[in-house]
């Protein structure tokens, strides 16, 4: 028998985890609708990015990189279901399980984020690790580690520089590869300062080299091999959910779910959608964007319910960039000026901690 909810919260992303926060403040609870609600998460834990790079230098123990769902969602009277979602039926309005349950729903947000973008793969001999899910990234890195070997890792944005300078004191040797330049859509300055620091660390970088196939163990660019090896590390940019093109959703060509500054489908008016697995103009996929997010969508959630106007999210015209560098510093940019050193370390530090702070009841 299928439950049924009046909202369901599909995904334990940053801007969810924000509607919850808000929504357990015992001075805020009258904010949260009436009806039954449910979190759908594919564990019990939700995974903190911010975190990820200083975790794999040893910065950061497991339990300071994950929030536990359970105490979250019972100081915002939500209840926690644990599973996999593969499929929705927009026009039923059902979200289907990997394990063969289904969810009805009246009101639906997703926060499901992305995956990694992945190169055709033929021939055997090569294990691709993605860095999400997290959970399964950190259980494979962990038996890696068990017993190195090189390693390349694929793409060249913030999130491949923190993993390449975090793990590079770990391998024999590391390898990055990226489409375009390191950090493309990011000030020169902090490219040039992230090169030192990779350099510094042994790292080769090849930029202007896109992935495209793997063949055994050979990453082929254009026809061309760029790396031989056994492990590869997928960080590159963010691909959507194959099943949300088949859901009834309206999607941009690359299968995001399309949202106005409501935060809700252009097509279906029940369904809201955040984070990376949204395409929003002016809204990038970044994590930044969507903890700016959660404050809308709480009200907006609330709003739906209870029949009252909705609000408008205007994304911010600059994000502050903190790329952690794997020995507690950090490299930084803010509206082109660019910096360094142990004082932004810190400061990333700090920002992460507090992240996690606020989400975590007592």
């Amino acid at each position: 028998m299928n439950q049924s909810f009046d909202l369901l919260l599909a995904g334990a992303g940053h801007a969810h985890l924000g509607v919850l926060r808000r929504w357990a403040e015992p001075s805020a609870r009258h904010n949260r609708p009436t009806g039954r609600i449910g979190l759908l998460s594919a564990d019990g834990h939700a995974w903190y990015s911010g975190m990820l790079p200083g975790l794999l230098s040893g910065r950061y123990q497991l339990a300071e990189c994950r929030i536990e769902l359970d105490a979250l969602c019972r100081a915002a009277c939500v209840e926690l279901l644990t599973g996999q979602a593969t499929g929705l039926d927009s026009a039923s309005q059902q979200l289907q399980l990997s394990d063969g349950r289904a969810l009805d729903y009246s009101y639906l947000s997703l926060n499901l984020g992305s995956l990694p973008a992945l190169p055709a793969q033929s021939g055997s001999g090569l294990e691709l690790l993605t860095v999400k899910p997290f959970s399964a990234f950190i259980q494979g890195w962990q038996r890696w580690l068990a017993a190195p070997q090189a390693l390349a890792i694929l793409g060249g944005g913030a999130a491949g520089v923190e993993l390449a300078l975090a793990l590079a004191p770990q391998v024999a040797k590391l390898t990055l590869l990226t489409a375009s330049h390191l950090l493309s859509g990011h000030p020169p300055a902090l490219r040039r300062r992230a090169l030192k620091h990779l350099a510094r660390q042994g790292v080769t970088v090849q930029e202007h080299c896109p992935v495209d196939a793997v063949v055994g163990q050979q990453l082929l660019s254009n026809g061309r091999m760029v790396w031989q090896g056994a492990r590869v590390i997928v960080a590159s940019g963010a691909s959507a959910l194959p099943w949300l093109a088949d859901s009834g959703l309206a999607c941009d060509e690359q299968g995001f779910v399309q949202i106005n500054a409501l935060l809700q489908s252009t097509s279906h008016s029940t369904v809201c959608a955040v984070g990376d697995c949204a395409s929003l103009a002016h809204s990038p996929h970044n994590g930044v964007y969507a903890v700016r997010q959660g404050p809308v969508l709480a009200h907006n959630l609330t709003a739906l319910l209870c029949g009252r106007p909705l609000q408008a999210f205007h994304p911010q015209r600059r994000a502050l960039a903190l790329l952690a560098t794997g020995d507690g510093g950090a490299l930084a940019s803010w509206a082109g000026v660019t910096g360094e050193g142990s004082l932004f370390g810190h400061w990333k530090d700090h920002l992460d901690r507090g992240f996690m702070q606020r989400h975590r009841m007592p």
